[in-house]
Parts: structure tokens; C-alpha cells; sequence
């Protein structure tokens, strides 16, 4: 019994798989992959989660937070870009750990990577909803904080409290557009995409170019903020506990995984697209974390809107500067919640096709040959999901999520290079074992450094996603009931 939960799919099965599946479009070449990645990780994370883990745990030492999520981060790529060569076929870490650890894992994984994607959709929409009702009132125009707050929020003393707002409107508006343009077409996302990637470069770029010169040096003193006494709160171990936090900011790369079905030449390109949105984001995290603690002081950044509070900080010479940005962090925003949204309903698409979930859930649209109804029933969780819950609660949640999915990827690759040393491998992860066990560690450790409630959250999330499956996916396998498996 326990031998049937770790059956694994073939190489030659995959392989197959990626081969005569005609259903989706093979339309995303090197620069769309890029900027998919690009889409997804230049975002809340940069525009909103930056502020509030230097306010609430790093202080100007963020920018170390940023460096050491970087490294794991990259330690991750590595390994995404040989199974993204070697398995181009959508469904991400899902399909390398039905591969190499087995359904159970498998399982696990894909119900984890709806947090990442999922709640990460819902995650970014609130970001938008702070920026968007910022830039309203730039112009006098009051949107009500009972229509564009979240109703519920959580205390680590008192627990769930309600906040008298009703629902927020705005992030709950921005999904269903992005919804319904992911259901005309893969295409048309990423045409939209390439034009808001580069309208938030540009915007970031400005930010670096011209805030450099209204740093005040003081605010970066003292660099690393004494501890409070609490773990977490500043000093190093808040410097390991805002790299946990931010490093939701990272996952984007893995949303180029989730392509490979619709990328002209996967083997070739996928490892580029992965590999180059994560550089490219990296030293922009870094760059911009530097300018904003500079430009304000740390203390001062726990709001929905940092960057646009850092422009106000630098008085009249920078004020022509703050719609730029808030139009950045719109259109960033808006990329975000795209490209989240489009790989969600992938991962369903494959575990569907995998007899793990029920047959409607791989249904493609027989026009636009998008997988309409994973689409829509995403779109419609991650509203509700954006309508209620704050910021804070649904990013702690989505990068424990992340830091999990990346620490079995890593593993993997271990796993397929000792049972299969001789697989075609059009990437290979340099440095093995080293650069796997490494990313497998700093995402471990990062997981231990987040706070207790969001492991609760996790498990609880798992004891689901563990009941769905023994009464439901072991039973309507395809693998185990045609016995293909290895």
C-alpha cells in the first residue's frame, strides 16, 4: 500500500505526454518567458512587501534580507531550469516531484502550489487595491476604506478580529479583469504583459535615477536595528524572518514553469526565461531596497503604498515623480496578478490530466484553447479570497508555500540525478550536489524563521489537501490504475 503512494511517472511517460499534447498554443519565445518571470516577480513584493518587512522586522537591513532570499532563490532557479529542460511540460514542481518522489509527493506539492499561485493572486490584488485608492485621492476622488479594506484581520494576541470594512472592491476588480483576459488567450496575456513589464522598469528605473540623490544617509543608521527582544523583530534573526517574508517576492520564476506547454522551444527556453527574470529582479530588489530606506526612515514604511510615501519624503524635488510611480505600481501590480492567475489553472490542468482531479478541470475552450473553467474558478476564489483577508496574513502564507515547493524541487534533482544519470539533460544544475542542498537549506531555514500561526495555517492547509486525496485522487489515478508508473 505505502509502495503505491510513491509511484512515479516515467521519463518516457512524460516525455510522450509533452509531445502529443496539441491542445494548448506553442505561442511564448525566449523574451515573452522573461517577461513572464519578470511579470510576476517585479510586484507586491518590490512595491508593497519591501516597506512593511523593513518596518515591521529588518529595518534598513532589508536590503541583507533581500541578498540571502536572492541566493536561495537562484539555488532554486538552477535546479527549475534543468527540470523546465528535461521535463518541459506544464505543470511545475508538481510534475518533477511525480517524476522523482512519487504521486503522494506529487500530491503535496500541487495542493501547496496553491498557495503560491492562488493566494498569491489574491495577495498582489490587495497591494493594487492600496495603490490604486492612493492615486485616486491624488486627484480628490475618496474611495470609501469600508469598500477597499479588508474585513478581517488577525492579532497575534487577540486573534481574528473583524474591522468594519465590507469588502475590498478594488483587488476584488482587478482579478476579474485579469480573469477574462486569460480566458480569451495565452497570447494576448503575454502581449499585455511585455507592455506593463516594460512600463514598471521604466518606473523602477526612474525611482533609482532620480531618488539617489535625496538619500538621506542617517536613515540608514542604525543599518541593522537592535532586537527587540522578540524574535523576528529586528537584529539578525529579523533580518532571517524578512527574508522568509519577502521571499514571496522571488517565486515568479516558477510561473515561467508552469509555460513549458506553450513555449515554442521549451528545452531551450525555459532555462533562459527562468534564469534571466530572476537576475534582472534580483538586482532591482536590491537597488530599490537601498533607495527607499534611504529616502525615508524605516519606521516610517509600514503602508500599503512605500515607494509612493519615499517620493513624498523627498519634498517638491521628487513630487512630479509620485503619479509615475503610482501608475507603475499599477500597471507592476496588474502584471502580477496576470501571470499568477494564468499558472494556477495550469497546475490544475496537469494534475486533471493525471486522473488527480476531476476531468472538467483540464477542459479547454474550444475557441480561445485556454483551460477556461480552472480559469474562472480561480479567478472567482482569489476575489473572494482579495475581498477579505489583509496583506499580511496572505503573504506570510504564500512564501512558507514557495519556500516548500522550492525545497522539493531542489530535492528532486538529487533524486533524478541518482536514478537516472543518464537522462538528456539540455541544462544541467552546476555544482550538484552543492547548489541543490544549498537551496534546499536556505528555504528550509527560512521556513523555520516564519512566524507560528503561519505554520498552523500550512498544516491545516496540507490536512485538506491529505483528506482530498486519499477519498478522492489515490482512487482515480491514471497512473496507479493503468499501472504505468515506475
Amino acid at each position: 500500500m505505502f509502495k503505491d503512494l510513491l509511484v512515479r511517472k516515467s521519463m518516457d511517460q512524460l516525455m510522450r505526454e509533452a509531445s502529443n499534447t496539441r491542445e494548448l498554443k506553442r505561442v511564448l519565445g525566449p523574451l515573452n518567458l522573461t517577461t513572464l518571470g519578470i511579470g510576476a516577480i517585479i510586484g507586491a513584493g518590490i512595491f508593497v512587501l519591501t516597506g512593511q518587512a523593513a518596518a515591521q522586522y529588518a529595518g534598513p537591513a532589508i536590503v541583507l534580507s533581500f541578498l540571502i532570499s536572492g541566493f536561495g532563490a537562484a539555488m532554486a532557479a538552477l535546479c527549475y531550469a534543468e527540470f523546465a529542460s528535461t521535463v518541459p511540460i506544464s505543470g511545475s514542481a508538481y510534475t518533477y516531484a511525480y517524476a522523482t518522489l512519487g504521486e503522494l509527493f506529487a500530491w503535496i506539492i500541487g495542493w501547496d502550489l496553491m498557495l503560491e499561485y492562488l493566494f498569491g493572486a489574491s495577495t498582489v490584488a490587495v497591494g493594487w487595491s492600496g495603490y490604486v485608492v492612493s492615486f485616486f485621492q491624488d486627484f480628490g476622488i475618496m474611495i470609501p476604506s469600508y469598500l477597499s479594506s479588508a474585513p478581517l484581520t488577525h492579532d497575534p494576541v487577540l486573534g481574528w478580529q473583524t474591522t468594519g470594512a465590507l469588502l475590498n472592491i478594488p483587488a476584488m476588480f482587478i482579478v476579474a479583469i485579469m480573469t477574462v483576459l486569460l480566458v480569451i488567450g495565452i497570447k494576448e496575456s503575454a502581449v499585455f504583459n511585455n507592455i506593463i513589464v516594460l512600463v514598471k522598469l521604466s518606473v523602477l528605473l526612474l525611482f533609482i535615477t532620480f531618488g539617489i540623490a535625496y538619500i538621506k544617509t542617517g536613515n540608514w543608521i542604525p543599518f541593522i536595528p537592535p532586537n527587540t527582544g522578540d524574535f523576528g523583530h529586528f537584529g539578525w534573526s529579523g533580518i532571517l524572518r524578512g527574508a522568509g517574508v519577502i521571499f514571496f517576492a522571488y517565486f515568479g520564476f516558477d510561473a515561467v514553469s508552469t509555460a513549458a506547454q506553450e513555449a515554442r522551444n521549451p528545452k531551450k527556453d525555459m532555462p533562459i526565461g527562468i534564469l534571466s527574470s530572476l537576475a534582472i529582479s534580483t538586482v532591482l530588489y536590491i537597488i530599490v531596497s537601498l533607495v527607499l530606506t534611504g529616502l525615508v526612515k524605516y519606521d516610517h514604511l509600514l503602508v500599503p503604498d512605500p515607494i509612493a510615501v519615499a517620493v513624498n519624503a523627498a519634498g517638491t524635488g521628487l513630487f512630479w515623480l509620485r503619479p509615475f510611480i503610482k501608475i507603475g505600481a499599477i500597471a507592476g501590480l496588474s502584471s502580477v496578478v496576470l501571470v499568477l492567475l494564468l499558472s494556477q489553472p495550469r497546475i490544475f490542468y496537469t494534475m486533471a490530466k493525471d486522473g488527480l482531479l476531476p476531468g472538467i478541470f483540464s477542459s479547454v475552450h474550444p475557441k480561445f484553447k485556454t483551460p477556461y473553467i480552472t480559469t474562472i474558478l480561480t479567478g472567482i476564489v482569489a476575489m473572494v479570497v482579495a475581498g477579505l483577508f489583509p496583506i499580511e496574513i496572505l503573504g506570510a502564507l504564500v512564501s512558507i508555500g514557495t519556500l516548500l515547493a522550492f525545497a522539493i524541487v531542489c530535492l528532486s534533482v538529487l533524486v533524478l540525478r541518482r536514478t537516472q544519470p543518464d537522462l538528456p539533460r539540455p541544462f544541467k544544475t552546476p555544482f550538484v550536489p552543492w547548489v541543490p542542498v544549498l537551496g534546499a537549506l536556505f528555504s528550509f531555514v527560512q521556513m523555520a524563521a516564519l512566524p507560528v500561526d503561519t505554520w498552523l495555517r500550512l498544516l491545516i492547509w496540507m490536512g485538506i489537501g491529505l483528506v482530498i486525496y486519499f477519498s478522492y485522487s489515490r482512487r482515480h489515478s491514471k497512473v496507479q490504475s493503468m499501472g504505468t508508473g515506475s
